[in-house]
């Protein structure tokens, strides 16, 4: 039943990236879908490439553990999208037209910035992508128990997250993003439903249950993060990070308007906000109605703790009913893991062209077709370097790099956003020197961290720490270091790199200002700025 719902779901979603194919005919169709889609289909799609296996089933199983202290995942993935609201969204559609760097440059008026800007867009991008798809292998193999081993299962979603974006282009993943999603909230929806029937329509009575076999500690902070430093430089990161995460910022580019660029974030927020919401359901659900020991012995991560919370929420084990939610909930994750690797495979591959390929190598003198067809053959390679890192990573413990990824984001992008965005004597040296910080502190940092340095026992065979040694770094996150930093390194190079001011460069100061909140100037139209 898994493999028959799983397969019903490549086929839809292959069926849609090759209608797609009809209209991927140029450079923009690739990176952006022509600018066409709507707020609300935008709004969906970026919910569908926010929400992952990782929130998914990891958030849950975290909840369903760590009580708590696993929700503070949800509240931290939510309340991010604040910043991209309020901050992000509508300066960088007017600025730009594919990518981060394209805003950044316009500004800055240094190439050298797109090549730097685009360094870290691989580099998150990349992060981000190995543990996605060591996840989808390790969580493939343990849905399926073990039929499809992570040997097996990292190439299939390369394989098909290639196509995907080689045929279909930004609207074929826009659309299999916006199944996933569609797929999600529904399952989730109809989890939170059976969950409320069972104990008399009361979140009340849920926590109350989960209390009585855990004990009051369990609905407080401090099961999992004993060090609250650990927690808030976690939470910084997933904050701070995701309005430089580069597969959420391209998006953007997606819809007509810098309007519709912001209606797609309240879009979006909306089902982000409600798929969190009931993960607190799910997760005590499962602690109460399938229990802690049967979570820890399916997965000790937790992973399986949805999966086999609907099997027990639609009849049980061994019942049509309960196989039947159990498959459902498995291919659902399957989904999931397709379309967000998918969107960052389509990020990494047009920062790559548009901006180190068309921007850097060509002097922006390659055509649309040259364009177009080196952006495709980046997505071929993009897509076999995933696989070839993630069979070589298969049996390393690669959960912290998501976070990673959030804090790279939140220490390189981040801080040059901001300063690009308000500040006046902002330059392209201290860009440069925020990208790069940012990039090598958090890398720094991690490296002699928890994450790598460890002694494990000799018996242990998986998720072994790549440094027999003990950590030089106490904590799992670097952002409560690294952000400051980034921030800090932006600030110092801009001062050291600063000359004597020339009039015109405060009038391109207040011109990018009025046409990143007006949108004046933006596809041809004539900027009207006294």
């Amino acid at each position: 039943m898994t493999f028959l719902l799983s397969a019903l779901i490549v086929a839809l979603t292959l069926a849609v990236t090759f209608w797609a194919s009809r209209r991927n005919t140029s450079a923009s169709d690739f990176y952006v879908a022509g600018g066409r889609i709507s707020a609300g289909q935008n709004g969906v799609a970026i919910a569908g490439d926010y929400m992952s296996a990782a929130s998914f089933l990891g958030i849950t199983g975290l909840i369903a553990l760590n009580g708590y202290d696993g929700f503070m995942y949800s509240v931290g993935f939510f309340i991010a999208y604040l910043t991209v609201l309020f901050i992000v969204a509508e300066p960088l559609r007017n600025l730009g037209k594919y990518t981060l760097a394209d805003m950044l440059v316009y500004r800055l008026k240094d190439p050298r910035v797109r090549t730097y800007a685009a360094v870290s867009t691989i580099v998150v991008s990349a992060f981000y992508m190995i543990a996605q798809v060591v996840g989808a292998g390790s969580l493939i193999s343990l849905l399926s128990g073990g039929a499809l081993t992570p040997s097996v299962a990292i190439p299939l979603v390369g394989v098909l997250m290639i196509i995907y974006v080689v045929v279909g282009g930004m609207l074929a993943t826009t659309w299999v993003q916006i199944i996933k999603a569609v797929l999600l909230m529904f399952a989730t929806g109809l989890m939170t439903v059976l969950i409320l029937n069972r104990f008399g329509w009361s979140f009340s009575s849920l926590l109350g249950a989960a209390e009585r076999l855990n004990g009051a500690s369990f609905l407080g902070a401090g099961v999992k993060y004993t060090n609250p430093i650990d927690l808030i430089s976690l939470c910084l990161a997933l904050v701070l990070g995701t309005a430089g995460l580069p597969h959420i910022l391209v998006r953007f580019y997606t819809v007509p308007t810098a309007q519709d660029a912001r209606k797609s974030v309240v879009w979006a927020m909306v089902l982000i906000g409600a798929f969190y919401v009931m993960t607190a359901f799910m997760g005590n659900a499962a602690n109460v109605l399938v229990g802690r020991e049967a979570i820890v012995t399916a997965n000790a991560a937790g992973n399986m703790a949805a999966p086999l919370l609907a099997q027990e929420l639609f009849g049980g084990a061994g019942t049509l009913g309960g196989e039947f939610g159990l498959a459902f909930v498995t291919a659902v994750a399957f989904a999931t893991i397709l379309a967000v690797v998918a969107g960052l495979t389509i990020a990494a591959s047009t920062s790559f062209t548009h901006d180190i390929y068309k921007g850097v190598i060509r002097k922006g003198q390659a055509t649309e077709r040259e364009e177009f067809r080196v952006a495709r053959l980046a997505t071929v390679a993009v897509g076999v370097i995933a696989i070839l890192l993630g069979l070589a990573a298969q049996t390393q413990n690669v959960a912290f790099l998501v976070a990673l990824a959030f804090a790279i984001a939140a220490s390189s992008n981040l801080p040059v956003i901001l300063f690009t965005l308000f500040w006046r004597k902002f330059n392209a040296t201290g860009a440069i020197w925020g990208i790069v910080g940012g990039i090598l502190t958090c890398l720094a940092l991690i490296a002699v961290s928890p994450n790598i340095r460890g002694i494990d026992p000799p018996e242990k065979t998986t998720g072994r720490h790549l440094v027999q040694a003990a950590p030089l770094f106490p904590l799992e996150n670097p952002g409560i270091v690294s952000i400051p930093v980034g921030f800090a390194l932006a600030a110092i190079g801009t001062l050291l790199g600063a000359r004597r001011r020339r009039e015109e460069e405060d009038q391109a100061f207040e011109e990018m200002q009025f046409r990143a909140y007006t949108g004046a100037g933006v596809d041809g139209t004539v900027a009207a700025h006294d």
